[in-house]
């Protein structure tokens, strides 16, 4: 099963804003209130999470991810640690 990256956001443009930046590029991804993006290597999701917490005062953005099928997660400051912590534990290649 692959890991998912959910982004929400009330706000428009906010989830074009913060993508833009994480990619480094100007991808219009416009007006988007919700993105998905699946992973076959769960260790890759380490990298956007800690992108998402550390500039999360920049964006009106919610993170959720899956590692298990059916279960969402929603990634806070205070569970972001946690939860890279855990991703690299479970899934040590």
């Amino acid at each position: 099963m692959d890991a998912i990256v959910r982004l929400y956001s009330v706000k428009r443009n906010e989830i074009n804003r913060f993508l833009s930046d994480f990619f480094n590029d100007k991808s219009e991804y416009i007006n988007l209130l919700e993105w998905e993006k699946k992973y076959q290597n769960p260790v890759e999701l380490t990298d956007i999470i800690g992108t998402f917490i550390d500039n999360n005062y920049k964006y009106s953005i919610n993170m959720w991810i899956s590692l298990d099928k059916g279960l969402f997660i929603n990634v806070t400051d205070e569970n972001a640690d946690k939860i890279i912590k855990y991703i690299y534990e479970r899934f040590p290649w």
